[in-house]
């Protein structure tokens, strides 16, 4: 799947997830008081760690965010793990992901706003910000855009974000299951799994039906997040 719809995926993952992460009665001590400020950082968080997986990969849009950093970042991870689609497309990786970023945030906060700058400038890059026959631009533009997000983001209390950032990742190998190849969600267990809605990545399925299913379900999930309170409110009187 291609990055956009990987972004998209994990904003609507997130804004899904939030009435599950902050119910005590199903998650006891884990879950978490959300003020709004915190789910739209939640949701920034979400869509640019839902791109985190393709860190194997040397031609993905995570290679081409930064130049020549990201490409030799990609270059590397991907040879740690396997290639691409293997080691970063699993369970175990989103889950150490977000167990790596939730401590970050709670205890190395200055290492955290390095870490939430390189994840919103792959959001921002996956939903097409940028210009589409520079990456030098592009990255400028990310690097200038992800700065002033982090700047506004830097007073919010993100410990909740392994949450974010696990989700993210999860959005991302369900949606490249979707594909023929199929991703080894149980690494170390190499059996790849696939349900192969998707035939082929950026065609018309992708474009013409996940992209706008994506983009409805996240106005329809932003309105409810907005607007819960004063409707269940409402409805009780």
């Amino acid at each position: 799947m291609m990055g956009y719809t990987h972004a998209l995926s994990g904003t609507a993952a997130w804004l899904a997830a939030v009435p599950l992460v902050t119910n005590e009665a199903l998650l006891g001590s884990f879950a978490v008081s959300l003020s709004a400020e915190q789910v739209v950082a939640g949701a920034v968080v979400c869509a640019g760690a839902a791109l985190l997986p393709d860190l194997d990969h040397h031609d993905g849009t995570i290679a081409n965010t930064y130049g020549p950093i990201t490409q030799v970042l990609c270059k590397v991870v991907g040879a740690i793990s396997g290639g691409h689609r293997h080691a970063t497309h699993s369970v175990a990786f989103a889950v150490g992901a977000g167990y790596l970023t939730d401590w970050t945030a709670t205890h190395a906060v200055h290492v955290w706003w390095g870490i939430l700058f390189f994840v919103v400038g792959l959001g921002l890059r996956g939903i097409g910000i940028g210009f589409q026959k520079s990456d030098n631009l592009t990255g400028l533009m990310n690097a200038l855009l992800a700065g002033a997000i982090v700047y506004l983001m830097r007073d919010v209390d993100m410990r909740y974000v392994g949450y974010a950032v696990t989700l993210g990742c999860l959005a991302h190998v369900v949606g490249d299951c979707l594909t023929p190849r199929g991703c080894p969600v149980f690494w170390p267990v190499q059996r790849s799994v696939e349900i192969p809605l998707i035939s082929r990545t950026n065609g018309r399925t992708e474009r013409w039906v996940m992209a706008p299913l994506l983009t409805l379900a996240i106005t329809i999930l932003a309105v409810r997040s907005a607007l819960g309170d004063e409707i269940t409110s409402l409805l009780r009187s």
